[in-house]
């Protein structure tokens, strides 16, 4: 007897969506503090609301002087900023792996192989610790620090059979606003969009948590163009409002 394929209806489909989230392990990983907010910060509220653990990497934190505010933001006040939004989140761990001026905004001058460590094994939040079964790293991009993260982060997930190390069955690239201006083909080409519908305004209240980050609204990286972006990519997926990845690995 030919068996029936079931048609799922919208509800149905959500409802195995929100299946999907219970009881995963989530860990971000972010060049600094709110790289995480403007990437995946939707889609770190959503898991947390449906079941998922979400812990955060967060590489390099320092003082920051802006062009346009003509002072520096200390990285103490940074610091303030990314404990409020761990609490927001409700994260099951966090931590910073690096707060000297001297490396801040200089990641790339660290040897991988000292990256690649933190991530696998030397962080409270590492792989090896955690176990994440989603692991999610910034898009490659002119932003020397993200380049070195997004390069020691693909390379700490790399397969390894037997058990021995962490690997993620889920290996997820976020987006960024300022991809736009980036090197000819390294195009950022989601084909995994979480919906975050329901999430905008915590995703949105995150970056205004990020006020020493605040930008012109005409800034790629400003709570607009974000908003803006956000939408447009809810668009891509026929939804109000989407968080895009490129999915490396996906084993399930």
């Amino acid at each position: 007897m030919k068996k029936e394929s079931k048609n799922f209806s919208l509800p149905e489909l959500r409802h195995d969506g929100e299946r999907f989230w219970k009881g995963q392990k989530m860990l971000v990983i972010s060049p600094h503090p709110d790289d995480e907010a403007f990437g995946c910060g939707g889609t770190m509220a959503k898991a947390k609301a449906l079941g998922c653990e979400v812990y955060l990497m967060v590489f390099s934190v320092g003082d920051l002087n802006f062009f346009e505010k003509k002072k520096w933001v200390t990285a103490r006040e940074r610091l303030q900023e990314l404990k409020k939004v761990s609490n927001i989140l409700g994260l099951d761990g966090c931590e910073v792996l690096y707060t000297d001026a001297k490396t801040h905004l200089r990641l790339d001058a660290i040897p991988r192989r000292d990256l690649i460590a933190k991530i696998e094994t030397e962080s409270s939040v590492s792989l090896n610790r955690i176990r994440p079964t989603i692991l999610a790293i910034p898009a490659p991009s002119y932003n020397q620090d993200h380049e070195a993260v997004f390069k020691a982060g693909l390379a700490a997930a790399r397969i390894h059979a037997g058990g021995i190390k962490a690997n993620p069955p889920a290996v997820l690239v976020y987006d960024s606003p300022t991809l736009s201006w980036n090197e000819a083909g390294r195009e950022f080409r989601p084909n995994f969009y979480v919906d975050i519908s329901d999430y905008l305004e915590i995703k949105l209240k995150l970056i205004r948590t990020y006020s020493s980050q605040r930008r012109h609204p005409n800034d790629p990286a400003s709570l607009e163009s974000l908003e803006d972006l956000t939408r447009a990519r809810g668009r891509e997926a026929g939804r109000a409002a989407c968080e895009a990845f490129e999915a490396r690995r996906l084993i399930f």
